[in-house]
């Protein structure tokens, strides 16, 4: 199936426990690979989520980013820093023993050291955080919905554009055949000529030139390649309709085929022939342009 690498999704969930926001975007890449970014709250849940790309995305670099924002402030924790504040009583009585302070360390006075009280926000529940961690999934889970329409519109798109070029390749192909079959007209005869010029020679061996001209027609035949890049366009139509991502052996594909083409410009003489395979190959690699593109 051809579709998109490139694609973005945004879900804003409100919930009674939080608000959920999901952001989800995909580019090109080689292979499959998933970044995950989400706050403390939900960092248990990282393994989970990132399975949830996994199970929609085949290929391509994929970002999701997902925040949570508690309704409910959470509890708090205050503790003293007995440590510091005993440091603090006694460097007070030592100044208070020399004369250079009256009095002792009073409340007001800790306050004034922020180290001296320890403000710590008391963990969501269990109850609370299993309830937000299953409504960030279904967020995630409806974001990669549409990240995944996204991805099928834009591959509609490639898919036309593919097909149009699939074709242009397959016309050019059979013009070289075409041209293959005058070409190898046009050999015979030279090579016919040029046999009847050779038998007024005493001294040729008549077989052994019926051999190299054999040799040498048989090296001209471009019919195993013509049928391989006639089989390379078919399986690329069979690949592009299959509902499976395809891009990868799209890739191999448009490799093999260049490969052909090349040995065609070799092989095949004639005029035109070369315009052929420069068209041809110019063809290719606007396809591999776009195939690149394809999951």
């Amino acid at each position: 199936m051809i579709k998109s690498m490139t694609g973005f999704a945004s879900v804003s969930r409100e919930h009674k426990l939080a608000t959920i926001g999901v952001t989800v975007r995909s580019v090109n890449h080689r292979y499959l690979d998933v970044q995950v970014r989400v706050s403390q709250l939900l960092a248990a849940q990282e393994t989970e989520l990132r399975g949830l790309v996994q199970r929609r995305v085949a290929r391509g670099r994929v970002e999701l980013a997902v925040t949570t924002r508690v309704i409910t402030p959470p509890a708090v924790e205050i503790a003293l820093n007995e440590p510091l504040v005993e440091a603090l009583s006694a460097a007070v009585e030592q100044a208070h023993a020399r004369g250079l302070a009256i009095g002792g360390l009073t409340s007001s006075d800790l306050l004034r050291f922020p180290e001296a009280m320890v403000v710590r926000e008391l963990e969501t529940d269990e109850a609370s955080r299993t309830t937000i961690q299953r409504a960030v999934a279904d967020a995630v889970d409806s974001a990669l919905c549409e990240l995944d329409e996204m991805r099928i519109r834009e591959g509609g798109h490639l898919g036309a554009d593919l097909n149009t070029r699939c074709a242009t390749v397959a016309d050019l192909v059979e013009r070289l055949a075409v041209a293959a079959q005058t070409g190898e007209a046009g050999l015979v005869a030279r090579l016919t000529n040029r046999v009847e010029e050779l038998r007024g020679q005493s001294q040729v061996d008549e077989a052994l030139v019926a051999q190299e001209v054999v040799r040498f027609a048989a090296r001209s035949d471009v019919t195993e390649e013509l049928t391989r890049l006639r089989g390379h366009l078919a399986h690329w139509s069979m690949l592009a309709a299959s509902p499976d991502p395809c891009g990868r052996r799209l890739d191999f594909l448009l490799q093999e085929m260049n490969r052909e083409v090349n040995t065609l410009g070799a092989k095949i003489e004639g005029t035109g022939v070369s315009e052929l395979i420069v068209a041809a190959k110019a063809e290719l690699e606007k396809l591999r342009e776009q195939a690149q593109n394809v999951e």
